[in-house]
């Protein structure tokens, strides 16, 4: 089989298990109304989600660092394998905690997935353009996927002839299509060599990543701030993460080599896309509820759509700049524009003109998000030795999802303390029982067809969430500030193939941009 034809059916290997893993929990929230009406468990609803996240994040670095010791094709191979049986697995579910024990499953093999796919385009190609250019349609396809899924996942759950059991079944023709492709097309050597297993280091990096994710879900929501199972939580994390740190400064092969973190390109990228996780989910998360509760759409589509190819241009047109322009130039230009855009997402009301909010979400997929999902994977990858660049792309992914959980948990955390607080006044005022006004106090009430609530309760209720909702959006204006001025201070690094030498010469051939 030619070379490039070899190479075109490994990105088309990459892109399906990469789309389909990164669907899989966007497509599940639409369906999950119908999940419960059929299997029951509306009180573990959210474990359905929250396993999945934990496992995929906790299990990322790890992945990362096993392709880098026994290679990319083996596991990437056996993380879509998991996933597939995972995914296979929860359509057959009868109940609720066998639902979410699958899930874990499935976000095991997902874990794998991300983070090899990029490992692989930059192992395997040797045209610097051309690599760019796929991390930078691979970004995109993350991107899309977690606005798309729950479109998808609405039709299919809907849908007379398939059922919400679908939503996982539909993984597993296009899941053994990339196995198959990738299993003839790419071809990896093997090594004598038989490196030592941090075995110590694993575990406590996996349950530090538990321990922190679910203090951080559970935080404002399930259990208060200062309650002892969120500082329980915490507390376990922070000993973990101490622990393991000092596992890993004596380990032979370190699960997370802490020397890549020397490179301030790396520390900086990682920061980076911390921020940019931050912006990403909680503007995911509370948009459907803007465009809906405050504007008065239908739906969420008409906000997020805009987004969506937006995200995969912006990240595909970053992939090929950064061979040209300097990382820190995209990094500095994308969280700067960043910092206009939460502040005009901090200014939508429901009197602001649909095209001004489909300007603003164009730029925010545009100039925002899609140039940094995949100018950081470049970054990373060119910043680390070829040995390393399965656990640096691992890194860049891990960092994101953790980002993403914080900045989703503060911005819940400001959105109903401040709409709580609105809501006593508002009862001090109308003279009205708290408790009653306290229940009123929900967003998704607004995002009802028929609102049960006088009118100048609705009306009130709605500049509440508005106001909430900006408050909440400041979370994003700040990571974007935070995010700005780190990249001005990542290094001067741009994309180049080849060598430490050559890389090394190019750095000194670049031109201040």
């Amino acid at each position: 089989m030619a070379q490039d034809k070899r190479m075109g059916f490994v990105v088309l290997a990459m892109a399906l298990g990469l789309f389909m893993s990164s669907l899989d929990n966007t497509i599940v929230s639409a369906s999950i109304s119908q999940v419960i009406k059929d299997i029951g468990g509306f009180d573990k609803m959210s474990w359905i989600f929250t396993a999945y996240m934990l496992s995929a994040t906790s299990t990322m670095l790890v992945f990362g660092k096993m392709s880098d010791l026994f290679g990319r094709k083996l596991f990437y191979l056996i993380g879509i394998s998991m996933f597939l049986i995972g995914s296979a697995l929860c359509g057959t579910a009868q109940n609720i905690d066998q639902l979410i024990f699958y899930r874990v499953i499935q976000g095991i093999g997902s874990g794998a997935i991300f983070p090899i796919s990029f490992t692989i385009i930059y192992s395997v190609s040797t045209d610097p353009k051309q690599a760019a250019k796929m991390s930078g349609i691979f970004a995109g396809i993350f991107g899309i996927s977690s606005v798309l899924g729950p479109q998808i996942g609405t039709w299919i759950s809907e849908s007379s002839l398939l059922g919400w059991r679908w939503c996982f079944y539909v993984n597993v023709p296009f899941g053994l299509l990339s196995i198959v492709t990738l299993a003839i097309a790419l071809k990896e050597s093997k090594s004598d060599f038989k490196p030592k297993v941090d075995y110590l280091g694993t575990l406590l990096l996996v349950s530090s990543t538990v321990l922190l994710l679910l203090g951080l879900e559970w935080g404002g929501k399930d259990y208060a701030w200062d309650s002892a199972q969120i500082i329980g939580l915490f507390s376990g994390a922070a000993v973990s993460i101490a622990l393991f740190l000092l596992v890993e400064r004596k380990a032979q092969e370190p699960i997370l080599p802490l020397s890549i973190f020397k490179n301030k390109m790396v520390l900086g990228t990682s920061i980076v896309v911390f921020c940019q996780g931050a912006i990403m989910f909680s503007a995911i998360t509370y948009l459907p509820i803007l465009s809906v509760a405050v504007i008065g759409n239908e739906n969420s589509n008409s906000v997020l759509t805009p987004m969506m190819f937006p995200i995969m241009v912006g990240a595909i047109t970053a992939g090929f700049l950064c061979t040209k322009i300097r990382f820190r130039t995209i990094m500095a230009f994308a969280m700067g524009v960043g910092i206009i855009e939460a502040y005009l997402l901090g200014t939508i009301t429901h009197e602001t003109a649909n095209w001004v909010v489909t300007g603003v979400m164009i730029g925010l997929g545009l100039l925002v998000l899609g140039p940094l999902m995949s100018v950081s994977q470049n970054a990373v990858a060119q910043s680390v030795d070829s040995k390393y660049i399965g656990i640096a792309s691992s890194v860049v992914g891990f960092w994101r999802s953790i980002g993403g959980v914080m900045g989703a948990a503060i911005t819940a955390t400001i959105v109903n303390n401040d709409l709580k607080d609105k809501m006593k006044e508002f009862a001090a005022s109308s003279q009205l029982p708290a408790d009653k006004v306290e229940q009123m106090a929900k967003p998704e009430i607004l995002m009802q067809k028929n609102i049960q609530l006088p009118p100048q309760v609705v009306s009130f209720l709605r500049d509440a969430v508005e106001k909430a909702l900006h408050h909440g959006f400041y979370l994003a204006l700040i990571a974007c500030v935070i995010g700005f001025i780190v990249a001005l201070f990542v290094g001067g690094d741009r994309y180049v193939m080849g060598n430490r030498e050559q890389k090394a010469e190019a750095k000194e051939e670049v031109p201040a941009s």
